[in-house]
This record gives structure tokens, sequence and C-alpha cells, in this order.
């Protein structure tokens, strides 16, 4: 919200008139007539330089004033650590995979976008954990067996999510322990919190703060006292709950949790006692959490979402939290209530999740599962997963389309003439380094605005085929006056309905992305370059979609699309599901993506909260 702007243009006038009294007094009568004119002449250029000059200057200091947050507004805070091959992000111990990011393609003759590899296993930065972690499956019927060792993490309901942040306060056991040896959190730390505020219940997130990952997640090598050095015995561990406070807070209803350290198990005896004591009661929580300084000990609405990995007893996520305001309450209530839709699909090999490209050799990474570790008592093996960054609901930054440079791009001869034609049109393509870590996650979260275009379904011929019917400025239009006008800071969300007909198995499923492709079927519809830039005017900063993608299967219309979006300085959320499900009115948008480096997609997971 701004600053009123009469108040701002009322403090410039009262600096100008200070400035102008102040040089208009000095002094003068000194001086002979015709010096004094010179002197008086002087003073007055320099009484405008210097009055035009602060003048801009407090124009500008009026204009960041005005962008400002205030005190009444809600406030999005980023609770998830950097994952980057220099950082400590990964589980150091082996087998456990590395992380690792490949630029598979960089636009130039060969790419009109930069396309990223991940490999990723579910132990890197911030990072979800679920009931199967610890608790066996039922048929196993071993001791921890139970119904919740199926509750994988696309299967986890999505108001578990978030909640109001319950921050309890452990600074005092930081590093407050042998080495090799983590200082317990007990039930006390928990009752010391309810004395000072109110008791924890269903609903909330418990938050045990101690500031571990904010003073030793550095780079490497520095960054070994994170959880390598621990491990060697050379620093004491991090500060964990032990298995009596899980207990204290599972009978509670508390079925949320996050911890700043880099695991919620203590070391070196106590891992799986305490993961079992609060799993079984169905709870998840966050781990390597970060930045809960900046939360209130309650109030605050907090989230974590990642990528929804089929089987998955963990899994890379991203954590954050909403401050000030009214949104947090509203979205914690919507928790409590268990009012809330998962729009993202399960990640599985078994479907056609990555484009298949335009012709052989330009397909994208296929999703894919690999075991590393296995666990009998869970007969379960820990796994990672090789995927494109643009696997399944995922994040599309500027960077994705927009070199990281105004220099000329080498691009094939035929995209050499879309670029003229689109430049001529809309204006320069212009130039991007905005990955996916620097994206804030307010541009992606906002009210839903939904906008029903399964009307242009069917709407094109075969003989223009391959095509995707256009989403154009009038349809937007025209869904603007049978609801309301966009405001900033919506999230605009195109409801299609053709993930919801067509994404099924097999992988080669050639009703997902082949025929379209290949002419021998419509395409989605898809929005044009017209109607992302009228979203823009609106003040929209971010499109979603529940079709594979937003540029559709037209090769020159598509990346005309994501150049506007780009140059623009607009993100895409695409992949979505069940968009048919988010009621008209009263519905939030929250989408995350992982926060890795220089990432020109971002798998992650998107809910509505209403």
């Amino acid at each position: 919200m701004q600053r009123p702007q009469s108040t701002n243009r009322m403090k410039i006038a009262v600096v100008r008139s200070a400035i102008h009294r102040w040089i208009g007094k000095q002094s003068t009568t000194t001086l002979a007539e015709p010096y004094r004119e010179m002197l008086w002449l002087s003073l007055t250029r320099i009484r405008r330089f210097a009055a035009s000059a602060l003048l801009m200057v407090l124009a500008a200091f009026a204009t960041v004033q005005a962008d400002e947050p205030r005190r009444d507004q809600s406030r999005f805070i980023d609770n998830s650590l950097l994952i980057a091959p220099e950082y400590p992000c990964t589980w150091p111990s082996y087998p456990f995979p590395r992380f690792a990011i490949i630029h598979s393609r960089t636009i130039g003759p060969e790419s009109v976008f930069n396309i990223d590899t991940l490999l990723i296993d579910g132990n890197t930065g911030t990072q979800l954990d679920v009931p199967p972690h610890s608790v066996a499956r039922p048929e196993l019927k071993r001791e921890k067996s139970g119904p919740l060792g199926l509750a994988y993490t696309d299967k986890i309901e999505p108001w578990q999510f978030g909640g109001e942040a319950c921050v309890v306060d452990v600074l005092d056991l930081l590093d407050k322990a042998p080495k090799g040896v983590s200082p317990l959190v007990k039930i006390e730390h928990v009752e010391r919190f309810e004395k000072q505020h109110r008791p924890v219940r269903f609903g909330d997130v418990v938050l045990f703060r101690s500031d571990y990952s904010d003073t030793y997640y550095r780079p490497l090598p520095e960054g070994s006292r994170y959880i390598a050095d621990m491990l060697d015995r050379k620093t004491p561990g991090y500060p964990d709950p032990d298995p009596d406070c899980m207990e204290f807070l599972g009978k509670r209803g508390v079925l949320t949790l996050g911890t700043d350290s880099a695991s919620m198990g203590p070391l070196p005896d106590l891992q799986e006692p305490t993961h079992y004591a609060g799993l079984k009661y169905g709870m998840i929580w966050t781990e390597g959490a970060t930045n809960l300084r900046e939360l209130p000990a309650t109030g605050a609405f907090y989230c974590m979402l990642g990528p929804k990995h089929e089987g998955g007893p963990y899994g890379e996520g991203r954590a954050f939290s909403i401050v000030g305001g009214g949104l947090p309450k509203r979205l914690i209530e919507s928790c409590r209530q268990k009012r809330a839709i998962d729009l993202s699909p399960t990640l599985s090999p078994k479907l056609p999740l990555t484009s298949p490209g335009y012709g052989s050799g330009n397909h994208r990474q296929v999703y894919l599962k690999f075991d590393f570790l296995y666990s009998e008592y869970l007969d379960m093996w820990h796994h990672g997963h090789m995927m494109d960054a643009t696997t399944g609901t995922h994040l599309v930054p500027p960077a994705y389309a927009l070199p990281g440079h105004d220099n000329p791009i080498p691009y094939a001869p035929q995209v050499r003439g879309w670029l003229e034609e689109f430049e001529k049109k809309y204006g320069k393509r212009g130039s991007s380094t905005l990955t996916t870590e620097q994206i804030p996650i307010e541009w992606t979260c906002g009210e839903a605005r939904v906008i029903d275009v399964r009307s242009l379904v069917g709407s094109t011929t075969p003989a223009n085929w391959p095509m995707s019917p256009e989403i154009t400025a009038d349809h937007v239009k025209a869904f603007e006056r049978t609801t309301s006008a966009l405001r900033p800071g919506d999230i605009v969300i195109f409801r299609t309905g053709y993930n919801d007909r067509h994404l099924q198995p097999p992988l080669d499923n050639p009703a997902m992305w082949l025929d379209p492709i290949r002419g021998k079927t419509e395409g989605w519809p898809a929005p044009g370059p017209d109607a992302i830039l009228y979203l823009k005017e609106k003040g929209i900063r971010c499109v979603a979609s529940d079709a594979p993608d937003l540029g559709g299967v037209d090769p020159r219309r598509a990346l005309m699309t994501y150049w506007a979006l780009g140059s623009r300085e607009m993100v895409g959320v695409e992949f979505l599901i069940n968009v048919g499900k988010i009621p008209a009115s009263g519905a939030y948008f929250l989408f995350a993506a992982v926060k890795v480096r220089d990432c020109h997609g971002g798998p992650g997971r998107a809910i509505v909260l209403y």
C-alpha cells in the first residue's frame, strides 16, 4: 500500500521553502552593487540547482517509502536455505548423493531457452519429513507399522503444510553440548513458551529457533561446521527436541513442526527415537529452516511447500512465512479448518511430466527416481531424483527465455526473424539474470483469479495444426466485465482443463504432448503476448495455467509469449491440476519453488487456501 502522495508533496514543499529561505538569507550587502548583482544571480542559480537536486533525492526517497510495506501490511519472509553445489546442502555421509545442477542447454543456436537438469535428493537444503521416514507400512506388521507408513509426500493433505507459527526460543542451547552431541530441547522449553504466550494446539506450527543454520550454513569449506564437523565430533551438535518433547506436542494435537537445525534428530543416538515419537502422530516437519528471528513468537503464518514425489518419505522444499496485516490470520484459519486444495500433480516416472521437444534429440530430462540406501526395517529405499527444472508444477523466471546480457545472440536464422517481428511490435526483448532463487515468494502468492478458457477448446482447424487456441486480452477483459477488475498482486490462473484430462500414464502417452506437438490433435489453450502485456498493465506479476506450459505448441508464438513475460519481469507457474475446484472468490494461491541458485525453472508445489 502506498503512502498518500499528498503527504509526500507536502514534505517536499516544506523542504523547498526552507532551501529558498536559507539561500535568500545569504548576505550581499557588503559588496558593491555590480558584484552584489552578479553574486545574487549566482546564488539564484545555485539555489535552483540545489533545490532541484534535493527534490530529486526527496522524490526518490518518497517513492521508496511508498513501496515499502506499512506496519499494517503483510510481509513475506523466506525461511529457506540456498541450494548450490558449494554449500553444505546435502547430508555429507556416504552414500547420500551430492546435489548437482546441469545447464543442459543455454540460449543460442541450439536453444531459445535456458534448460537445466537437477540431480537432487529429498535431504537437500530446507526439507520436509513425513511419517514413512520412521513409520513402517501396515502390511509389514512390525512394531512401528501403521497406516501412517503410507503417508508419503504425495499423500499429505495440503492444509497440514501451514499454520500459525509458534516460535520456541532455544537460543540458550546453541553450542551448549560436548562435541558430536546435540543440546536437547525438552518439555520445559515448550512450557516456558506457553507461560509467556499461550498453549500450543492443533493448527500451530511449532518452530524451534536456535539460529543454528543462520550461524553455520556457509559456503564450503567453512560450511563443514554445519553438519560434517559435528558428525566427525569436532564441534557441538545442533539443538533438537528429545522424544519426550515430541510426545508432549503430539498429545497436544500439534501436527506440524520445524527446526533451524540440519535435522530433527538429536545426535548421537536419539535421531530415530525422536523421529518416531513425532511421526507416529502423523506429524510433518521442516528441517533446515532459517531466518526464524524475523518471526514474532505467535501470529505469523508459516508454510512449507515442496515437490510432490510419489512414495517420498521426505522431500526438498521451500519454507516461508507471512507477518503483519490481516493475511496471516486468514490463512491460519483456513488451515485450522482444513480448507485447502492441492494444485500440483504427483511426480512419478510413470507420468509424462516433461516435454518431448520438437524433433528428435530435443526432449527434456524425464523424471527419474534412483535408489541409493536401503532400510531393512522399513523395507524401503532412500531415493533421489534426476529431472528437468520444469518438471510438474514449476516456476518460469524471466531468465528462462531471456539471455543474461544485451549482446547479440546467435539464434538460428528463423528465430532471428521471430525476434525482429517481436521487437517491432512489442519493444526490446531485453535481458535478465533473474533466476529462481531471486524471485520473491510474494510474486507467486496472491488472490486466485481463475479465468475459464475451456470454451476455446476445439476452436482451431486441423489444417492449421500444430496450433494452440490463443488466449487474448479480450478474453481477460471479458472475465473482468463479468466478475471484477484484476488488481495488482492477483494471481491469474487460466483454466483449460487440459492436464486433468490428459495427464495419464504411460510415460510416452501421446495424448499429453506428442500428438498436439506433431499436429495430430489441437494444442492446449495458451496466452499470446498481447494478453501478457495487458496483464502487466493491470499490475499482474504471475500468470499460471493448468496446461503443460504457457506457450502452447506453436514454437514461434510460444517464444513470443515467454519473451513478453521475461521482458516485463513477470513469472509463470505451469502444470497445475484441480483448478476447477478453486472457489470463485476468497481463494488465496500459494506457490513456492525450491531455492536452487542459477536455476532457470524450479519445481515446487501449488496450493489454494480458502
